[in-house]
């Protein structure tokens, strides 16, 4: 069997299809789970957060993004309008732990800021806890920035909230 065989067949696309909504709730609920004990009250922000998405959503400034893995759900990510005008928001970020590795991380936070520059927004931002170092690296990679970190007891558990923020109006150099 040739290499290319072996490849996986990675595929990003547009959330809009019955049930990646759900899914992404559904994952991130399960996996946050299982990885670090979070537990329903993790889930139902994840829930807000989509639900919001899918009630609310204008597709000019607003999209989401699905990774498959041979035809399987295996990563998502949103970026939606913050309050302040020309500012984007990433939310919910998450590739699935037998995907992992396969860049799919970088290329969904890539197709973001894709948009973002596209539909005119000025800067992203996000909140995130300190203890995601993967996904932390891969907002250093892009060239975010820790703009703020505080303690808190969320989800069950004492953590760092950190809100990363990525100026796309200067040019970034890796």
């Amino acid at each position: 069997m040739s290499e290319e065989a072996d490849r996986p067949n990675v595929v990003i696309r547009a959330a809009d299809r019955p049930g990646d909504l759900g899914w992404v709730v559904m994952a991130h609920g399960e996996i946050y789970d299982r990885q670090f004990g979070w537990g329903a009250d993790f889930e139902a922000l994840v829930a807000r957060i989509v639900a919001d998405y899918a009630s609310g959503h204008s597709p000019a400034p607003e999209a989401a993004w699905v990774a498959e893995v041979d035809g399987e759900r295996a990563g998502c990510v949103l970026l939606v309008a913050d309050d302040e005008p020309r500012v984007a928001k990433l939310r919910v970020l998450l590739v699935t732990p037998t995907a992992r590795g396969l860049g799919l991380g970088a290329r969904l936070v890539e197709e973001s800021l894709t948009f973002a520059r596209a539909a005119g927004y000025r800067s992203v931002t996000l909140w995130t806890t300190g203890n995601l170092v993967s996904a932390r690296r891969i907002y250093e990679h892009f060239g975010f920035a820790l703009t703020e970190e505080e303690p808190a007891h969320l989800f069950g558990h004492d953590l760092v909230g950190q809100t990363w923020t990525l100026d796309l109006v200067t040019p970034f150099t890796p």
